[in-house]
């Protein structure tokens, strides 16, 4: 096979366990309760007589999922191509693969299939529920023929991209950090370059074709690129430009694999080790011969120590460099792709008085952007701070250590937020500018504290989910999918909230009806994830009012409402991070999932 044994394994004699089969028809049913919950958001309860109506909700919900699945295949297949080789590299397994006969193409294209495998198959899954679109009219076979192209090529893509990352950086935190960064990066660079140069241009025009979000729009919308005769609906150039970029990414990292695995870091100590067993064979022969003549004082040598503190795990965290001398970097980048945002679209061509999709200013859009990115790199950060430890098995050393659960996981929980500083600084720095600056005429000194509040509130959520994960998933691809996965879920189902009440903008009560459904399917989704293997009742209540909770504050936002809004936010994901935080501090093993006996 072209992609190896480790491809054929996933793909033909893994074992399929129950969530598998769950997971397909799990995403199927998602996509159908989201068409019921959009049904009852724009029509409701009235009959539809006309089948023009029917056609435009046909057109709406095929777009809401077409971008939903986009956002989702791009996310995923990065996080799961990243985050599987990164497991390989932790638990020193790769260099087990490396020294069998399989070829540098097996290796890699191997492992970016079996990643890929788990999106191609929820992708594939969701063609019938767009097919069935079709027959409510307003879609076009055509429509969803290339919308379909776009998102297997741009998952494709984001899979290489993430493959090349994972066996270029050696820790998992650097891994996750610059994948999801530059998916970003990438497609704000290609909008940023058609905006600039115009798409008559030469550039523009092959930015146009590579950014996925504009080419699947022109295909939801082709009369919006027709001004004469029939409208063609296509996107061979993209769908071309993306497997081309998925294919130079792939064979780059053939290439190179050999190259940056093992690491130097491995290969120097390898190489360190004959001369440190050379050295002790002398050592032992000196000290028999120093044995056997007249003793005489020696002088012993001091070595310099550093000052470890009280809390040995926090002065881990925070001064030594765990998690890679190039870390730097990945938060320049961050700066970088923050100062792009902001100046995308706070600049002065933007019309200050106007919303981004009928919700929020272009100040506020500026800040949910790289707020929601600031979350996933925080929650990244934090949950890759226990993944680490298990896999490089530090974690059961520092179990039978005399660190109490107390100073354990306080020195993680003030260590991410040490190492993410800059992603908690940033957003608020930036709100604060707005505010200094006039840039949003909304924005007042009252308003700017219930934003930080609330932001300093979900970035310590963020923290207590990742660390959660970490603990109670054993394996990590398990534990970085689901915390990621989960802030994801969350950051997505508001999105889709805010879109479909802006078409109604009316009471809590009149769109609880909707959406109650939908809330319902979000909670037992966030109670699996919470409680996988340490299930409480704070955990339990936690799961079932934060969508609840969430959903009633974004109504309460669109109906201009600002207090309200910081303070059942506060309370939903407060009480949330405080339902992990307490079994977790309390005992080990309660936070572990386990008992003594298990540890042995």
């Amino acid at each position: 096979m072209f992609a190896g044994p480790i491809f054929a394994r996933e793909a033909l004699t893994a074992p399929r366990r129950l969530r598998h089969y769950l997971l397909r028809s799990g995403y199927v049913a998602f996509l159908l309760v989201l068409m019921y919950t959009i049904r009852q958001a724009t029509i409701g309860f009235q009959d539809t007589k006309f089948s023009g109506d029917i056609a435009t909700y046909g057109n709406f919900v095929f777009g809401v999922l077409a971008l939903l699945q986009l956002t989702l295949g791009m996310f995923f297949a990065t996080l799961f191509t990243a985050a599987n080789i990164a497991q390989e590299k932790d638990r020193r397994t790769l260099i087990l693969l490396l020294m069998t006969d399989m070829r540098s193409r097996e290796l890699a294209y191997g492992k970016l299939l079996a990643s890929w495998l788990i999106v191609g198959v929820l992708v594939a899954a969701s063609v019938p529920v767009f097919c069935a679109l079709r027959l409510l009219g307003g879609v076009t076979w055509s429509q969803v023929f290339w919308a379909e192209a776009i998102i297997v090529s741009t998952t494709l893509a984001a899979g290489a991209w993430g493959c090349f990352v994972a066996f270029w950086r050696e820790k998992t935190f650097q891994t996750l950090a610059i994948s999801v960064i530059g998916v970003v990066l990438f497609v704000a660079v290609a909008e940023g370059l058609v905006v600039l140069l115009g798409a008559e241009s030469a550039i523009g025009a092959w930015a146009a074709y590579a950014s996925p979000y504009r080419a699947l729009f022109a295909v939801l919308n082709p009369l919006s690129a027709t001004t004469n005769g029939i409208a063609r609906v296509s996107a061979v150039e993209s769908v071309c430009v993306l497997l081309a970029l998925a294919a130079g990414l792939s064979l780059y990292t053939v290439a190179r694999l050999r190259v940056w695995n093992p690491s130097q870091s491995l290969r120097q100590s390898a190489m360190e080790q004959p001369a440190l067993d050379q050295s002790a064979t002398v050592a032992e022969g000196t000290t028999a011969a120093a044995a056997s003549t007249p003793s005489v004082e020696a002088v012993p040598q001091r070595k310099t120590h550093r000052a470890v503190w009280d809390n040995p795990v926090t002065w881990k965290e925070i001064v030594t460099r765990g998690y890679g001398r190039k870390v730097v970097v990945i938060k320049l980048a961050y700066v970088l792709l923050a100062g792009l945002i902001g100046y995308g679209i706070l600049s002065s061509s933007v019309d200050r008085d106007a919303l981004v999709l009928g919700m929020v200013s272009p100040g506020a859009a500026a800040f949910l952007a790289i707020g929601v990115i600031s979350l996933l790199l925080i929650n990244a950060q934090a949950v890759t701070s226990i993944s680490t430890e298990r896999d490089s098995n530090t974690l059961d050393i520092l179990l039978a250590t005399d660190i109490s659960a107390k100073e354990f996981m306080t020195g993680k929980i003030l260590g991410a937020l040490w190492n993410a500083r800059e992603m908690i600084i940033v957003p608020i720095a930036l709100i604060v500018w707005m505010l200094v600056t006039g840039r949003s005429s909304l924005l007042s000194v009252e308003n700017l504290i219930y934003i930080v509040v609330a932001y300093s509130v979900l970035s310590l959520f963020s923290v207590m989910l990742g660390l959660h994960a970490g603990l109670t998933y054993e394996n990590s691809r398990s534990a970085i999918g689901n915390s990621l996965g989960t802030m994801f879920f969350l950051f997505v189902g508001i999105f889709i909230f805010m879109l479909l009440l802006v078409e109604a903008r009316s009471s809590f009560a009149i769109q609880m009806q909707s959406f109650i459904v939908f809330i319902g399917l979000g909670s037992i989704g966030l109670y699996s994830s919470l409680t996988h293997k340490n299930p409480s009742s704070a955990l339990t209540i936690a799961a079932m009012m934060l969508p609840f909770l969430t959903f009633y504050a974004i109504t309460d936002f669109l109906l201009g409402g600002t207090l309200g809004v910081c303070f059942w936010i506060c309370v939903a994901y407060g009480f949330a991070a405080i339902a992990m935080l307490i079994p977790s501090i309390s005992d080990f093993d309660v936070a572990l999932g386990r008992t003594t006996h298990d540890a042995g």
